[in-house]
């Protein structure tokens, strides 16, 4: 069967915004990565830059749980109540509703926001993690950004880190596993154009 939803999961300096984009363009989807923040923030009625930040506040996190109780999700075309959450709830549970709201629509490529685990157990979802070796991300970084190498190579150090405290923290998913994606990338030598043939392929299979 195709797929109608894409998850596109990335390392830090391997291309994975580039490889999602050009997925989108050619399946025709709807390309979806910041617009997880904006969409909390228009059910929390707060500010994207606040949703951003919303792990490190417990009182805003309350806020978005609080609206997020009262909006209804659509589930294979029936509308269902929205989950009734406690304002102590953790972050996660925003993450996972929004990602599922926003998978619900259908024919749409979600950039990041561990979506890949978060919509795991749906057939109609192709699961796609970019990545690439440590050396030649911070090599892409330095050129992109006009920063040093050894400070590239620190930034990525340090996203890798928080990438496995994200999905440790948010999904419980304390190692990382091939079989938690359906196609891994390693761009050191695949180029966009190429990965994101290959993901169509997967997509359309």
């Amino acid at each position: 069967m195709s797929r109608s939803v894409v998850c596109i999961s990335r390392t830090i300096g391997a291309g994975g915004e580039e490889v999602a984009k050009l997925v989108a363009e050619e399946l025709g989807f709807r390309y979806v990565d910041d617009e997880i923040v904006r969409r909390a923030a228009e059910l929390a009625g707060v500010s994207p830059e606040q949703v951003a930040q919303a792990e490190h506040s417990r009182p805003l996190v309350a806020r978005i749980m609080e609206a997020l109780a009262t909006v209804p999700v659509i589930s294979e075309g029936v509308y269902v109540a929205a989950p009734v959450l406690s304002p102590n709830v953790s972050y996660s549970h925003l993450i996972d509703h929004v990602v599922r709201e926003t998978a619900e629509q259908k024919d749409v490529v979600i950039v990041a926001h561990g979506a890949s685990h978060a919509l795991g157990d749906r057939p109609d979802v192709l699961r796609v993690l970019v990545t690439a070796s440590p050396q030649t991300r911070a090599a892409r970084l330095s050129r992109e950004s006009g920063v040093e190498e050894r400070a590239a190579a620190k930034s990525v150090e340090e996203s890798d880190k928080e990438r496995v405290r994200y999905l440790e923290r948010i999904y419980d998913v304390r190692h990382e596993l091939p079989i938690h994606y359906d196609l891994t990338l390693n761009t050191d030598l695949v180029t966009p154009a190429t990965a994101s043939a290959l993901v169509v392929a997967a997509a359309r299979a």
